[in-house]
């Protein structure tokens, strides 16, 4: 499988438009060089690494038929200060929401996620540590 995605500069600033599929994205930054326009490349890194281990972590918890109203995924990492800027460690809480939630099972799908089935987290582990905690938020 290949993936191909088209990116080209919007005339303005730094900002750059990238077409996924049939979805357009614009990426830009703040400060001096750019207009804040959208969010900056490594933040939406960050934002595809919450996307990919949700997606696993949703569709596990269906399959183990635990009974979930919502998950939410907070992302915090603290980028290096020298050149090349690189995340040095990424921080990952998921917020499991639901009545009497099967805490053993959550935690299970997260960690399955975590070691085998995020694509981007398994990237993103060859260059950095990613530390993770769940929160239960028994409603």
């Amino acid at each position: 499988m290949q993936h191909k995605v088209s990116t080209k500069w919007a005339n303005t600033g730094i900002a750059f438009d990238s077409t996924i599929d049939t979805h357009q994205l614009r990426m830009d930054s703040g400060g001096e060089l750019g207009h804040g326009t959208g969010p900056s490349p490594k933040k939406l890194l960050l934002a595809s690494l919450a996307g990919c281990t949700g997606m696993d972590v949703v569709s596990l918890l269906q399959k183990m038929r635990v009974p979930f109203t919502g998950l939410d995924i907070d992302v915090e990492a603290d980028l290096t200060e020298e050149h090349p800027k690189v995340y040095s460690e990424i921080r990952l809480v998921y917020r499991v929401y639901g009545t009497d939630l099967k805490h053993d099972k959550v935690a299970r799908a997260v960690a399955l996620s975590q070691d085998r089935y995020c694509g981007v987290s398994a990237m993103l582990r060859k260059n950095c540590p990613i530390i993770y905690a769940i929160d239960y938020a028994d409603e």
